[in-house]
């Protein structure tokens, strides 16, 4: 029911746009002049699952309320639809750009090529892109050390397994998932080597659905379990939503991701059973990416958020998890590693 809806809200608000893109006369020049409409403030194209996914989506729309909320700005959000098309994606951040809106930042990697391309066209906008590297003058490339939060939640889940097997579950089989894996993997070894980690990809590109399929997240959860995992982790976003209730059905511990999930509302029902969460400050990414605009003082090229400084971290919301001292001093140690530079975590299983 959740699907259809985005799907309803992601074609109106397509329609809508369009609607005010042809409809307002400043609006009718020339694309290629990089010249946009009256400004407007800033405008975020979703990834896969869009506003509601209780993870990354949802964590960088956070950004973007407490822009709009401080700025007072308008903005505009819009979701993809399944199955679309890069020229879909270059199509929307066009629209976004050519109606005024300031930055335009796409959520996730798959706005790669529309982001390079529109970009180009709209010299005196400033876009962003979260997860993935394009060169530009007038980018900002959001980038996170998601393996490092990952082997903290690594060490956790090596700590608390009793079964000795671990599972890994992740959305779709990409660069970027692959960095989550890579870390959770190491992790768990380095505190345990005797502990075994079941590995799991729901689909595999050009499929993305492995991002916004619960279902799917689930059924993997179930086979984890089956195999004798007790620690479930997941980088799924939507998806992994499932993967957290049949872990926390079935009794066991259930790591999160991107987002704080033992907070989020709708998993309220299982969140004695959500450990932590590997989070990546999405949130204030965006954020901050919308204020450097707002102050003429825009960022281009890379920002990263690593384990130094908080852009990425393991949470400590659930009571259950701050009462295992041994659980806490270990992961603390680790952090303290890696940030020091005495231990490198891997970026590739």
């Amino acid at each position: 029911m959740r699907r259809l809806t985005q799907m309803a809200v992601a074609s109106i608000a397509t329609a809508a746009l369009a609607f005010t893109v042809t409809g307002c006369g400043d609006d009718s020049g020339d694309g290629d002049s990089g010249k946009g409409g009256a400004d407007k403030g800033a405008a975020l194209a979703y990834d896969i699952g869009g506003r509601g996914d209780l993870s990354f989506n949802d964590a960088a729309a956070a950004g973007f309320d407490q822009a709009k909320k401080e700025f007072g700005w308008e903005g505009m959000e819009v979701e993809p639809n399944e199955g679309e098309t890069d020229a879909d994606k270059i199509q929307r951040l066009t629209d976004l750009a050519k109606k005024g809106y300031n930055p335009v930042i796409a959520v996730g990697f798959v706005y790669s090529k529309a982001v390079g391309e529109v970009s180009k066209k709209f010299p005196k906008t400033n876009f962003g892109i979260i997860d993935d590297p394009v060169e530009g003058k007038n980018i900002a490339n959001l980038v996170f050390n998601e393996e490092q939060a990952s082997y903290l939640a690594g060490v956790a889940a090596a700590k608390v397994t009793k079964s000795k097997t671990v599972g890994f579950i992740g959305g779709v089989e990409t660069p970027l998932i692959k960095k989550f894996e890579a870390g959770y993997v190491q992790g768990v070894k380095d505190t345990d080597s005797s502990v075994k980690v079941e590995v799991k990809y729901l689909t595999q590109p050009p499929d993305f659905s492995g991002f916004a399929d619960p279902a799917k997240g689930k059924s993997a959860a179930e086979g984890q379990l089956d195999a004798g995992a007790d620690v479930i982790y997941h980088a799924a976003g939507g998806a992994g939503n499932g993967a957290i209730e049949a872990a926390a059905t079935a009794g066991k511990w259930a790591i999160g991701v991107d987002s704080d999930q033992y907070n989020a509302p709708t998993l309220a029902k299982f969140k004695d059973k959500i450990l932590a969460s590997a989070t990546k400050n999405a949130t204030g990414a965006v954020y901050n990416l919308i204020k450097s605009v707002h102050d003429k003082k825009p960022q281009s090229g890379e920002q990263r958020y690593g384990l130094k400084g908080d852009g990425v971290g393991l949470t400590e919301s659930n009571p259950a998890y701050t009462a295992m001292t041994d659980v806490v001093e270990a992961v603390n140690a680790a952090k303290a590693k890696i940030v020091s530079g005495e231990i490198t975590v891997k970026t590739e299983p």
